[in-house]
């Protein structure tokens, strides 16, 4: 009889260990559990299984403490009893991804949810929390992504690989500009997380802002406000693997997430159902530390595709105040404000040029159009300082030849800035209004 290896012997009992690995619930109160006897890992996934009946509950690892395991559910605890028992899943979450995902509308573990039956042609498997690419290793941004949003496409030029957040208060047409980035955008596929929305706005995002013709070509995540933090966070994370599938294909992929804000918001519960310290505003440090992992996933990566991301983050106030927003503005590439202001006054989409900013604008763009854009700019700047005067009657022409020149352009400005949701503005005939507008 052969002696095995040590190396062998320690593969066998590896596989041995995999084989189920069942522990106990000791503790469940509230949205964490604390189970004891699992050999597991933070991150991993288990089921927890109660004897007495009913569907198994899907849980992650958070938290280690005493030997024992801290596990977040990703369903409702009711009805669950002291016999339950906790089995532990794969070292990591997977979602295949594949054509077949096209046109589908899924929740937060891959699974349909519009009724249209299983999901096929969706092979390849991709790690749900992956790391980011080599930072050495993408390529430069150097090729315009156009959205087909005239005011976007010009005075807010975004690359192809750029990761740009969204910033409103509640009402102020995210959704609506998310619709038309989907509709309109130069992009092979779209990956749409709707994360904490209410359910009503669901349908009515999939039926007025996304349309057919924007389904066709997307992939929609949802995970509504009523489910369990977990499984918002995995939407999130589920959202940028299937971005990363089809980016490993060399594709232009389009990410949209809406909304970051709520995606912290799930973490901060997380985070203090664990015991972490409240440090921003409420907001503990895992907060603050998930969020660049999260968005560093997207972007260009070796092999010609490339993730353009769009986080939109739900703001407080037009002042900028709140933690989130300012650490979502500090990581990504540039940021567009929408002004509640503006769209009440019934100017779509309702962008604040002044306060918006593409940071990789000066290499996307040659320096006949910047200049082209900053006279227009300084326009926009200058009618702001005066307008008040124009208001009350007040103001003197002649005094200021360059507030001349704004008023004047000012009708121009505006017709410009608007676009209706269903209307496609190409990227050069974009230009073209602009720069007669600038001459």
């Amino acid at each position: 009889m052969s002696l095995e290896t040590p190396d062998l012997l320690q593969a066998a009992l590896r596989r041995t260990r995999t084989v189920e690995r069942r522990g106990r619930v000791a503790h469940a109160f509230g949205t964490t559990i604390r189970a004891t006897g699992l050999d597991v890992r933070i991150g991993q996934e288990c089921e927890i299984l109660d004897p007495a009946g009913g569907a198994a509950i899907k849980a992650q690892v958070v938290g280690l403490q005493d030997g024992a395991a801290i596990l977040t559910p990703m369903a409702s605890l009711d009805g669950l009893s002291v016999e339950a028992e906790v089995v532990a899943g794969p070292s990591r979450g997977e979602i295949a991804v594949g054509d077949g995902l096209l046109g589908r509308v899924i929740d937060a573990h891959g699974a349909p949810l519009d009724g249209l039956g299983p999901i096929t042609g969706a092979s390849r498997l991709f790690p749900v929390f992956a790391d980011a690419p080599n930072p050495l290793e993408r390529p430069t941004i150097d090729a315009t992504f156009a959205t087909g949003v005239r005011a976007v496409d010009t005075l807010l030029t975004t690359g192809v690989g750029q990761r740009v957040g969204v910033f409103a208060m509640a009402g102020g047409g995210k959704s609506t500009l998310l619709g038309m980035f989907a509709r309109h955008a130069r992009s092979d596929v779209n990956v749409i997380a709707l994360i904490g929305e209410r359910g009503r706005e669901v349908r009515e995002f999939l039926d007025d802002s996304l349309g057919p013709e924007g389904l066709a070509r997307s992939v929609v995540i949802v995970s509504t406000s009523d489910r369990p933090a977990m499984e918002r966070v995995r939407a999130a994370h589920i959202a940028t693997a299937i971005a990363e599938g089809f980016r490993s294909q060399g594709r232009k992929v389009m990410l949209q997430m809406d909304s970051v804000t709520r995606f912290a918001r799930a973490l901060r519960e997380i985070g203090l159902s664990v015991g972490e310290p409240a440090v921003r505003r409420g907001f503990p440090p895992s907060v603050f530390a998930e969020l660049p992992r999260l968005f560093e996933r997207a972007g260009s990566a070796p092999g010609g595709g490339a993730i353009t991301a769009f986080y939109t983050v739900l703001v407080e106030d037009e002042d900028g105040g709140d933690p989130v927003g300012e650490e979502v503005r500090s990581i990504l590439d540039g940021h567009i404000y929408l002004s509640r202001k503006l769209g009440q006054a019934g100017h779509y989409p309702a962008i604040d040029i002044p306060a918006s900013l593409s940071r990789l604008y000066p290499r996307l763009v040659s320096p006949a159009r910047q200049a082209a854009a900053m006279k227009v700019r300084a326009w926009m700047a200058k009618y702001a300082e005066v307008e008040f005067l124009l208001r009350i009657g007040e103001y003197k022409p002649g005094g200021d030849p360059q507030a001349d020149e704004a008023i004047a352009a000012w009708p121009t400005i505006n017709a410009l800035l608007r676009q209706t949701p269903h209307e496609r503005i190409g990227l050069d005939e974009a230009w073209m209004a602009l720069e007669a507008l600038a001459r």
